[in-house]
């Protein structure tokens, strides 16, 4: 099992960045991607989840309307794009496959440093 992100990212205040993590080793479908940030010196904070196999997604409720989750079955790839970018949005973003019905993460991507800065 392998989850790949997408590289390093800076972006200013106000733009979007759209973060890539491409699964291989399983069948894509078959588990949840859950995506995970963590800012420094913070712990780690789940965003929500998305299901590859009809879309079906659930956001925390401090993200909802500004992040949106998508996973396309073609290229066995997620993605999660945050909108209205400030400077607490800096922090390394993970994709983890979790399984079905969601209970732990067992597989992590490496991570994927976005900086918001002017």
């Amino acid at each position: 099992v392998q989850l790949v992100q997408s590289g390093a990212e800076l972006r200013n205040p106000g733009a979007s960045v759209k973060v890539s993590c491409k699964a291989s080793g399983y069948t894509f479908t078959s588990y949840y991607i859950d995506w995970v940030r963590q800012a420094p010196g913070q712990g780690l904070e789940w965003m929500g989840r998305i299901d590859p196999e009809d879309g079906g997604t659930k956001y925390a409720q401090k993200f909802q309307g500004r992040v949106t989750f998508t996973a396309d079955t073609s290229t066995s790839t997620a993605y999660v794009e945050l909108s209205s970018l400030r400077s607490e949005d800096t922090a390394v973003y993970y994709c983890a496959r979790n399984v079905k019905p969601p209970s732990y993460l067992d597989s992590w991507g490496q991570g994927t440093q976005v900086t918001v800065s002017s």
